[in-house]
Parts: C-alpha cells; sequence; structure tokens
C-alpha cells in the first residue's frame, strides 16, 4: 500500500483489515515503536526520521518480516513500504515475496499537506518543513517503486481526494477479485 504522506493509507487499512482479515503492518509504525523500544537501532531511526531521510533497507525489512512472522497470518498489507527501489529488491531478496499488486492512493499535495497540519497525532514529522521533505522524498524516491510495478501489470490506483467511504467503495473494488474475504 502506499502514496504520498497523508493520502490516506493508514485509515484505509485499517477498513481494510476489517473486511479483508489482512494483517496491516505500516513501515512507519514499526519503525516508531523500534525507537520507542530505545533500542540502539532505534536511536538511529530516530535520527534519521527527524532529517527527513529513509531508514536502511535491511533494518527495515528486518521489522517487517519478524512481524510477518509473529503474526500468524498469511495475507498482509504493508503500509508505506517500500519507499524506494534499494527497498524493494531487498523486501524481495530477504523475503523471497513480489507482492500479489500495489494499491496506490493518489492524492494532490495541497490535500494531503491540509490533511498532516490538520490530524495533530503528535507526530515529530508533522510540521510543514519535515512535510515537505516527506513529499519531496516520495516523488523522488517511491514513485519509481510505483512505476516499477505499474510496468508489471500490478499496480492498482484509487483516487484518494474524495470522502473516506468513497474511498474505501474504490478499493474494496480492487480487493474483492481476489476473494481475500474471511
Amino acid at each position: 500500500v502506499t502514496g504520498g504522506p497523508g493520502s490516506g493509507k493508514g485509515t484505509q487499512c485499517a477498513k481494510i483489515v476489517e473486511n479483508f482479515g489482512f494483517t496491516h503492518l505500516s513501515a512507519g509504525d514499526l519503525l516508531r515503536a523500534e525507537i520507542k523500544s530505545g533500542s540502539e537501532n532505534g536511536s538511529m531511526i530516530s535520527n534519521m526520521i527527524k532529517e527527513g531521510k529513509i531508514v536502511p533497507s535491511e533494518v527495515t525489512v528486518e521489522l517487517l518480516q519478524k512481524a510477518m512472522l509473529e503474526s500468524g497470518n498469511d495475507k498482509f498489507l504493508i503500509d508505506g513500504f517500500p519507499r524506494n527501489e534499494e527497498n524493494r529488491a531487498t523486501f524481495e531478496n530477504v523475503t523471497k515475496i513480489e507482492p500479489e499488486f500495489i494499491l496506490f492512493f493518489n492524492c494532490p499535495e495541497e490535500e494531503m499537506e491540509r490533511r498532516l497540519l490538520s490530524r495533530n497525532q503528535g507526530r515529530d514529522d508533522d510540521n510543514i518543513e519535515t512535510i515537505r521533505k516527506r513529499f519531496r522524498v516520495f516523488v523522488e524516491s517511491s514513485v519509481p517503486v510505483v512505476e516499477y510495478y505499474d510496468m508489471k501489470g500490478k499496480v492498482r490506483k484509487v483516487d484518494a481526494l474524495k470522502p473516506i467511504d468513497e474511498v474505501f467503495e474504490a478499493v474494496k473494488a480492487v480487493f474483492d477479485p481476489f476473494h481475500v474475504k474471511v
């Protein structure tokens, strides 16, 4: 699952989990949990996030793989990952998994910025300077990954500008053909 910061990935992933029985893994949540753990890895991750940089692929893939194994499920929504081509290659090489499809939430930057500034979740990275850095990183790093999977016919695009329930109707249409209901 991908889309720019504030495109609604987390909101829609919660609805997908509820309706289709997937385990939701957020790379960002796993990284933030690692930071809170106070581990050496956590402080390195914290510094990179504050600078608007992407955490090394091996670190994120290791956290994702651990969470996948611990979940006991075989259906996963991986939210906000891969962030770049190196993430994609590392994930596929380490896990030997290629995604069934990529769900891309298409949303204009102005709307994502408005959402991020109004959500007030107390996240360190929800300030205008960091938000704009995150947009640049997304366009430079993540869009090429979407294009890679698009060339393989694996991208399902959803208009994320619409109200939450309308976006979810489009999301359901993407998941229904895969018969993944529980």
